[in-house]
């Protein structure tokens, strides 16, 4: 049964289905709320069973069901509740953008309904719709709008993030191994919406250098 459930979490859109590390944090901090959420769910389940089980009795209240309403049912909760709030905190700090030698810049700029993607400092051309990324390298996406509000997302390679007239915003993506992965808009933003998704494709190192020096689209 549980192998049938788990079977539904696969997919190219899937973030329970992480293929680079940004996303594998992501997909842990999802897990761990889960498993937060379902340990206060059952107490509380338990502690409703039981003061349906003490009216029924008529029993006077003892200092064990004190215990159990005010001990576990607050105090376990707000433990459990601040403990998912602290390592969100953690995981989210970790994903931040850094300064660091050796990482690659790209810059993706949205408008209805077309992503652009260019690649400072090298020989490879603009692409639309199709964004060149090396396999085991941080990439720091430059993500801007020329129009309206968007959002760029890849779920198997990180989180999402918008992308505002204006203003860049920066999100650092990577991926393990070499392959292609989907991509979309994350925003509701008018009719033609559900189609402004975008390709990743993932080089190993010799086709991203031929990437980069332009002999390859």
């Amino acid at each position: 049964m549980m192998s049938l459930l788990l079977a539904g979490c696969n997919g190219e859109l899937s973030i329970v289905d992480p293929a680079g590390p940004a996303a594998r944090a992501i997909a842990t901090l999802w897990w761990v709320m889960l498993a937060g959420a379902t340990a206060i769910f059952t107490l509380v389940m338990v502690l409703l069973f039981g003061a349906f089980r003490a009216k029924r009795t008529a029993a006077p209240e003892s200092a064990q069901e004190r215990f159990w309403i005010l001990g576990l049912g607050l105090v376990f909760s707000l433990g459990v509740l601040g403990a998912l709030l602290a390592y969100g905190l953690l995981t989210g700090e970790r994903l931040m953008p850094r300064a660091g030698a050796g990482l690659i810049r790209v810059e993706a700029e949205a408008q209805r309904w077309q992503w652009r993607f260019a690649y400072p400092g090298s020989g490879a051309a603009e692409t639309e719709d199709v964004l060149h990324i090396p396999a085991g390298r941080p990439v720091d996406v430059a993500i801007t709008s020329r129009d309206v509000v968007h959002s760029f997302w890849v779920p198997r390679l990180a989180g999402k993030l918008d992308a505002i007239p204006g203003r860049v915003n920066v999100l650092r993506i990577e991926a393990d191994t070499p392959g292609t992965y989907r991509g979309l808009t994350a925003e509701y933003n008018g009719t033609g919406y559900s189609g402004h998704v975008f390709t990743v494709r993932v080089h190993d190192a010799e086709d991203w250098a031929a990437f980069l020096e332009g002999s390859m689209k």
